[in-house]
């Protein structure tokens, strides 16, 4: 009997949960739950009375709820990370983490659209019950606002060729395949960078499909109200955007990474950084799981408010 494939190999997992100072009897929120890697960690080491929660738009990681009293599923995105945990009674927790990559599970299913390398249907959608796929984007938006996703989304220098490439061939035929989609870019990129030109693309689009940086910056707010002093903040990145994100609000308090000072020139900030130095996958990890390369572990820890006037 063919055992089942692995949803998702969780990347940093010791370190980010070694982080994260578990409390035993704690309260504790996994923002990113998907094959439930760092939920089990995190629960191994929760006494009678912790208590975890995990959040997670996409149906399929359903299948992978723990079977746990002191474990509860919330099947939903966590931007509404507030909403649902006042919904159970919670009004602060002791720690969030997020693992904002997308599994292996996604990018190895056909069905999905996420990777180059099959051809499927252009969705992206990790609601696959609600929203916009990769290709009503690609036929409907205006070509100013196409060239805007890829150039911000996808940092990619020629996001205007490539809009303006996109316009005209849907104007032929609707591109609903990724191998029609694939026809009409390929030839913008050269031979020797085209994986990383495409994977960008890629990038671009899912990140618009499912409004991925507006949920971040949304759930990285909600985490300053929704942490008890002391409680920490762990989230790893994969790609240069977020992770701006996450360093500006563990640093300043605010995305942009807009900074504010007391009267004294001291930055208020609600979190102390708890890893000065970014935190990064080993050689031993990198050589299991290659995927985990590109891997950052970001760590704070939120101040009690009036030491948010005082420190640096």
């Amino acid at each position: 009997m063919n055992e089942e494939p692995i949803y998702h190999v969780p990347v940093l997992l010791k370190k980010s949960i070694d982080a994260m100072n578990i409390q035993p009897d704690g309260i504790y929120v996994d923002v990113t739950f998907g094959g439930g890697g760092h939920s089990r960690e995190l629960l191994s080491r929760l006494g009678e009375k912790g208590h975890l929660y995990g959040f997670d738009q996409d149906a399929d990681a359903e299948k992978n709820i723990i079977g746990d009293p002191r474990f509860t599923f919330i099947r939903s995105n966590f931007r509404y990370l507030q909403n649902f945990l006042h919904y159970y009674g919670v009004k602060q927790v002791d720690g969030i983490i997020a693992d904002l990559g997308v599994s292996s599970h996604h990018f190895d299913d056909k069905e999905r659209g996420f990777s180059f390398r099959f051809n499927g249907q252009l969705d992206m959608r990790m609601n696959k019950r609600a929203g916009m796929t990769a290709a009503d984007i690609l036929n409907n938006y205006e070509e100013p606002k196409l060239a805007n996703i890829f150039y911000l989304y996808g940092e990619l220098k020629n996001s205007r060729k490539l809009a303006s490439t996109i316009i005209k061939a849907r104007i032929q035929k609707p591109i609903t395949t990724i191998e029609e989609f694939l026809e009409v870019i390929k030839p913008l990129f050269g031979r020797e960078r085209e994986k990383k030109e495409l994977a960008k693309v890629f990038q671009a689009l899912r990140i618009e499909v499912n409004h991925e940086m507006d949920a971040l910056h949304e759930m990285l707010y909600a985490s300053i109200n929704t942490l008890k002093t002391g409680g920490r903040l762990a989230v790893i990145t994969y790609q240069s955007l977020e992770d701006r994100m996450v360093k500006n609000i563990m640093k300043t308090g605010k995305v942009d990474g807009k900074v504010t000072k007391d009267f004294y020139g001291n930055i208020l900030t609600p979190f102390l950084i708890v890893n000065k130095k970014v935190i990064v996958p080993d050689e031993e990890e990198i050589t299991k799981n290659p995927r985990s390369r590109s891997g950052k572990l970001r760590v704070a820890e939120k101040l009690a408010p009036i030491q948010q006037e005082s420190e640096m």
